[in-house]
């Protein structure tokens, strides 16, 4: 199905002289003068070779057919990340590259948007945020204000984060999957 380039975003895959790659970013560019562009970096699917690639944004770009379909994280092991399909509970077993910076924060039983094209995993696509702990930051400081700056923490998952002043070692904090940015303390 042919689509307008600039209509592409990121976890779009793209059929692309035959071969299909995955949309890692996608930003249009208007410049000052001349032609708006939409620049696209892609990774293609089957050895994974990343690829930048331009195209007038009024430009048509063959758009594969992709099944989305929810899926439960289960595990990983030696052969990747192991996926269940809550309907009709076949496992699936995702590579690491396809998983990619999403993998810190999978945890058991977290439903996942799973996409797939011909039975190939292609990618996942996390909830916005989760729920984690903090197991390490600084302490607090008294006298600092609350809309002071930030000060860095490591979660329960390993990703290093910066939480508020106020926010101690053993906080459950919510946090945005997207950039591992704090949002706010957890409510349970």
């Amino acid at each position: 199905m042919k689509v307008i380039a600039s209509t592409l975003r990121k976890g779009n895959v793209v059929d692309k002289d035959g071969k299909l790659y995955v949309i890692l970013t996608a930003e249009n560019i208007h410049p000052g003068k001349g032609t708006p562009v939409t620049q696209l970096d892609m990774r293609r699917i089957t050895d994974g070779v990343k690829v930048s690639e331009r195209y007038r944004t009024t430009e048509q770009v063959e758009r594969a057919f992709v099944e989305d379909r929810e899926h439960t994280f289960l595990y990983n092991d030696a052969e990747g990340f192991h996926f269940m399909n809550p309907e009709n509970y076949e496992q699936i077993a995702v590579p690491e590259d396809v998983v990619g910076s999403s993998a810190p924060y999978l945890q058991e039983g977290m439903a996942v948007m799973l996409s797939q094209h011909n039975g190939v995993p292609l990618t996942i696509e996390l909830p916005a945020r989760v729920t984690l702990e903090i197991v390490d930051t600084e302490p607090v400081t008294k006298g600092q204000t609350a809309s002071s700056s930030y000060k860095p923490a490591m979660l329960s998952n390993g990703v290093k984060t910066t939480v508020p002043p106020h926010i101690q070692t053993g906080t459950r904090v919510v946090i945005m999957t997207a950039d591992g940015s704090y949002v706010e303390r957890a409510k349970d």
